[in-house]
């Protein structure tokens, strides 16, 4: 017996979601249809909110709903101090474990010129503009240590030569392959305060 037409809808838009397949995604679909409609309609409101209100801090490229985000339009964070990271959720890691006070500026992912993504969609020009035009006194360089971040570190490290701003790059504490937003915070945090200027 088939599904109906939209039960089907639900289970194939749940899978736009990382690591949720076709099953994980009737798993979810049946729980929220028969035991949690309330949450289901919450869910359903704050994701629409959400893809109609967040947009990029004009700065950092961060998510916010505003011109600038809280990071950015915080008074008592260290405007020398520029940490680059693929992506929010890296932020975040960062903001959780480290006790790091300076800026960021949010790539939203990594070069990979297979998967056609250059400088331009990294926004490496603004990151450029912010180290011409700011007292950047280091580039923090916190990509994931896959091969592609490694490339975008020594990218990064260039650029930031060519405003003569010292560029460093997260110890390698955390394991080849693994994404920032799913280490602990110790391994983080001695990761990050072990790092080390770019060669």
């Amino acid at each position: 017996m088939s599904y109906s037409p939209l039960l089907i809808r639900l289970i194939d838009a749940l899978q736009c979601m990382p690591g949720i397949g076709r099953k994980s995604a009737q798993r979810i679909a049946f729980h929220l249809l028969e035991r949690n409609r309330d949450g289901a309609k919450e869910m359903s409101t704050a994701l629409a909110a959400a893809v109609s209100g967040i947009g990029h801090c004009s700065r950092c490229r961060m998510f916010t709903e505003h011109e600038l985000c809280k990071i950015c339009s915080a008074s008592g964070r260290d405007g020398s101090l520029l940490c680059a990271v693929e992506s929010p959720a890296d932020v975040m890691a960062v903001e959780d474990a480290t006790g790091y006070r300076g800026l960021y500026f949010v790539l939203m992912g990594h070069l990979s010129p297979l998967d056609g993504v250059g400088p331009e969609e990294l926004g490496l020009e603004a990151l450029e503009k912010r180290l011409a035009d700011e007292d950047v006194k280091e580039l923090i360089i916190a990509t994931n240590p896959t091969v592609e971040g490694d490339a975008t570190a020594h990218f990064l490290a260039d650029m930031a030569s060519r405003h003569n701003v010292p560029a460093s790059r997260i110890a390698h504490g955390v394991p080849l392959g693994a994404e920032l937003e799913y280490i602990d915070g110790g391994t983080l945090s001695h990761a990050f305060f072990g790092r080390r200027l770019i060669d």
